[in-house]
C-alpha cells in the first residue's frame, strides 16, 4: 500500500483492481477523498491507498526512467541521467544507495519504489522524472 501523501501527478505505481494488478501513471490526486487517479492499460480509474502499490527499484526501472549504468571497478554501479547520480556501493542492491544533484546529497538506507525516487528527483531538481519507455 502507498500512502497518497506519498503519491504526485506523473508517479508510476501498481493499481489493483479486482485482483489484477496493472502499472500505470497517476493522473490527478484528490488529498481530501483520499484517491489517486491513475491511468493504466488506456484506461483511468480512482484508486484508494490499499489499491496502490509501490514498484521496486531495479535495473528495468532505472533504464525505463532513462538512466545509463557504469559499473565500477570496485563492484559498485553508478546510474546516470544528465547531472542527476545514484550509488549502489554493491552492484545490482538498490537497498541501499546515495542519490545526488548538485550539493544535495541524500543517502537512502532500505528498498523504495520508483514513485519514491520520482518523488527525491523533483524535489532535487524540479524536473519531472519520466519513464523513457511507455508502461
Amino acid at each position: 500500500m502507498i500512502k497518497i501523501s506519498e503519491v504526485r501527478f506523473g508517479d508510476i505505481v501498481v493499481a489493483e483492481y479486482e485482483g489484477q494488478q496493472r502499472e500505470g501513471m497517476v493522473k490527478d490526486v484528490d488529498r481530501p477523498e483520499g484517491k489517486a487517479l491513475v491511468e493504466a492499460a488506456g484506461s483511468e480509474f480512482w484508486y484508494e491507498p490499499q489499491e496502490l502499490y509501490p514498484i521496486p527499484l531495479n535495473d528495468e526501472q532505472m533504464r525505463k526512467l532513462g538512466f545509463t549504468k557504469h559499473e565500477n571497478g570496485d563492484g559498485s554501479a553508478k546510474y546516470m541521467k544528465d547531472s542527476f547520480r545514484v550509488l549502489l556501493p554493491q552492484n545490482g542492491n538498490f537497498s541501499n544507495l546515495e542519490i545526488w544533484w548538485r550539493e544535495d546529497h541524500r543517502y537512502l538506507t532500505h528498498p523504495i519504489g520508483v514513485h519514491e525516487l520520482q518523488n527525491h528527483y523533483y524535489q532535487m531538481t524540479k524536473v519531472e522524472l519520466m519513464p523513457v519507455v511507455v508502461y
